[in-house]
């Protein structure tokens, strides 16, 4: 598995964080996905949707940590009966409306803030998979807003979804 962690700046663009993100998904997620598969698959029979928590618990703490090292933050304030996985991802910050049984489309939403209190945008990590059975039939994929208000993000997530589904899957 050849890792290779995103290299983010205080000084980066939402666009920018994206774009580098996306470079690291894009060089972890299948390989990660194929040296975890028998115990997620066995996982799956046992928690169903659960296991791909658990896939999210390895591919995405390496790129939260490195935005925190970025002087980055990620993560709001928990509340009580928030469920987190993958470090900062909250499932209450999260829409899951597209897609087949076996190709169902989750996104969760995280507003990025320097340490300095500055919003800088959103960003959006969709997880594709299957409610059948394990499976991530494409890789995670980030996707940026300017936004920051809830009600704005989860528009923003409904123009992609809209704009992806009448390019025929591509934004």
């Amino acid at each position: 598995m050849t890792e290779q962690l995103p290299q983010f700046r205080y000084a980066m663009s939402i666009e920018d964080i994206g774009n580098e993100g996306n470079r690291y998904i894009d060089s972890i997620w299948y390989s990660l996905y194929e040296s975890m598969f028998e115990e997620l698959t066995d996982a799956f029979r046992e928690i169903e949707d659960a296991a791909y928590g658990m896939y999210l618990d390895r591919l995405m703490p390496p790129l939260f940590k490195c935005l925190e090292e970025a002087g980055l933050v990620s993560m709001e304030p928990v509340e009580e009966n928030d469920f987190i996985i993958g470090q900062c991802l909250l499932f209450r910050n999260s829409l899951e409306k597209w897609g087949a049984e076996n190709n169902r489309s989750r996104i969760f939403w995280n507003v990025i803030r320097r340490t300095d209190g500055h919003i800088v945008g959103t960003i959006l990590t969709e997880i594709p998979h299957s409610h059948l059975k394990f499976e991530i039939p494409s890789a995670p994929v980030l996707y940026t807003l300017r936004e920051s208000d809830r009600g704005r993000i989860m528009q923003g997530i409904r123009q992609i979804k809209t704009m992806e589904n009448a390019n025929g899957g591509d934004v």
